[in-house]
């Protein structure tokens, strides 16, 4: 395995050449929100679309979007959240319609609902799907290369290491550090962990669409969410109000083009909208692309 990067520039075309592939077919996480339509007609068509859940509308919600998404032409990756199932026969319920639709992908996240049904964590729900023989095909898991605001480091590692034998891939949450999202993966990559890994971005954003999507998903307050990702606010309020991932997306070029890395792609948190963020990724795709 090449060594990670650990903040030296890689060769500019190959930077150049790994930003256009992830930028080619990235991630678009959905909400499960009334206007999901709107962002249905801004997607690419045949993307790949990763669809949320929301504590407020329930799993149900989310199956609902992925069949009706898959049914549209695009690649449907549906969350599982852990917390939110209430028991066998429930997760039968949400299994069984993605199947018929010929969805064999999942996201499998514990998920933040206070009272847990059968399943507490994602780990026990990765294994009771392979206990039952109900396991998607493809599953990702999420990691934190800055952490979880309410699980320990070591508990985080631990779990990683276990869920490693179920999943196909790993999604970083939410990081506005490019040099942390390196030295964490350097890191796993040192301790054995070999999951592929889809880098996790920013879409274009606002505060106040931030805050009104945040109270709409279930989050209890839109205090909690701001608290917990300071970061990303500073990065608004240092561009007017309106934050793209630009800059950061080019700090971690290098990174992206490290063989060792084994990034597979890019999932981007669209925070629903799609319009926007889609407008920014078309323009860098061709500007990466004309300086290749």
């Amino acid at each position: 395995m090449a060594l990670l990067w650990r903040g030296r520039g890689a060769p500019a075309q190959a930077s150049l050449a790994a930003l256009a592939t992830v930028l080619e077919d990235p991630t678009f996480e959905l909400l499960p929100l009334k206007n999901a339509a709107e962002q249905e007609a801004a997607l690419p068509q045949k993307a790949r679309v990763s669809v949320t859940a929301s504590p407020a509308k329930g799993l149900e919600a989310t199956v609902a979007l992925s069949v009706q998404l898959e049914a549209a032409g695009f690649r449907v990756v549906p969350h599982l959240s852990a917390r939110m199932i209430r028991d066998e026969s429930h997760l039968r319920g949400l299994l069984a319609p993605l199947a018929d639709a010929g969805i064999d992908r999942a996201f499998v996240v514990g998920g933040d609902a206070e009272q847990p049904g059968a399943y507490p964590d994602g780990l026990s729900l990765l294994r009771a799907m392979a206990d039952l023989g109900l396991a998607p095909t493809e599953i990702g898991v999420p990691c934190y290369p800055q952490g979880h605001a309410f699980i320990p480091d070591d508990a985080l590692l631990a779990a990683l290491r276990e869920k490693a034998a179920f999943a196909s891939y790993m999604t970083t949450q939410l990081c506005f550090d490019p040099a942390a999202i390196s030295s964490w993966l350097t890191a796993r990559r040192a301790d054995g962990i070999d999951l592929p890994v889809r880098i996790g971005i920013p879409g274009v954003a606002a505060i106040p669409k931030l805050i009104e999507i945040s109270a709409r998903i279930g989050v209890r307050d839109a205090s909690r969410f701001i608290l917990k990702n300071t970061r990303f606010v500073g990065e608004l309020l240092t561009s007017g109000g309106v934050y793209r991932p630009t800059g950061l997306l080019m700090k971690l070029a290098p990174l992206i083009a490290d063989p060792g890395a084994d990034v597979i792609g890019l999932h981007i948190y669209t925070f629903n909208q799609v319009a926007s963020t889609e407008t920014w990724r078309r323009e860098r795709l061709e500007k990466v692309s004309r300086e290749r």
